[in-house]
This record gives structure tokens, sequence and C-alpha cells, in this order.
């Protein structure tokens, strides 16, 4: 991959990420921390709607052609973000508040509106 081509990516995931964060607000989710990292993952967005802790994984694309963003949310990709949430939770001290996985799957077409899916318990923890 040219270095043009990972920089343009890394544009639109900010851009998604973004997009998401308005949209989950939107929503009365209330945005805790972005992009949280550890040496076991990453987690895009911590948020909280109502008492639930909700750690979402946003996934942009701009066309299909290798399918819906959401299906890059794979068995590795899980457990990674499992791992970066149960040692968020650790240093927080809320092992025991309810949580989910939410995946936020972001169309954004050239010009276009993005399309947005919000996938609410796309994935129970992974080990």
């Amino acid at each position: 991959m040219r270095s043009e081509d990972r920089a343009d990516n890394k544009s639109l995931g900010e851009q998604g990420e973004a997009i998401a964060v308005c949209y989950l607000k939107g929503r009365k989710y209330a945005i805790v921390e972005r992009n949280f990292r550890c040496k076991c993952g990453e987690v895009d967005i911590i948020a909280r709607d109502g008492k639930t802790i909700v750690f979402v994984e946003v996934k942009t694309r701009r066309n299909e052609a290798c399918g819906p963003p959401q299906a890059s949310v794979t068995p590795f990709k899980q457990r990674q973000i499992s791992k970066a949430a149960l040692t968020w939770l650790a240093k927080k001290m809320l092992l025991d508040a309810p949580a989910r996985f939410d995946v936020v799957a972001i169309l954004q077409r050239d010009h276009a509106v993005p399309e947005i899916e919000h996938i609410k318990d796309a994935f129970e923890l992974a080990y």
C-alpha cells in the first residue's frame, strides 16, 4: 500500500469516527473517551447509553467492493477490542458495570450523505 493510500485511509477513518460521535450524541449517548489504546488493542469510542458502557468499533468505507464495513470486524478484531475493553474497565474499576459492544458502519461515498448503520450488541466478549 502506498503512503498516500495509508494517509487517505487514516483520514477516512478519522472522518468516520467524527461522524459516529455526532451520530451517537444525537441519540443521547455520552461520549466518555475516544481512541483508547493499550498493548492489547484499541477501542474507537467508549460511550454511555444510560447506565450501560458501550465500546464502539467504527468502520468506514467509500464503497462495498470489499463487502460492507462491518464485515471487517473479524473474530480477531473482536478479541482485540474485548481485551482493550477489559483493560479499560479494570483501570476504571468498573468490571461489574453493564457493558456491550456496538459497531457503527459508515459508507462515505464521494460527495454523498454518509450511510450509517448502528449495530447494537454486535458481538459478545471474545477471548
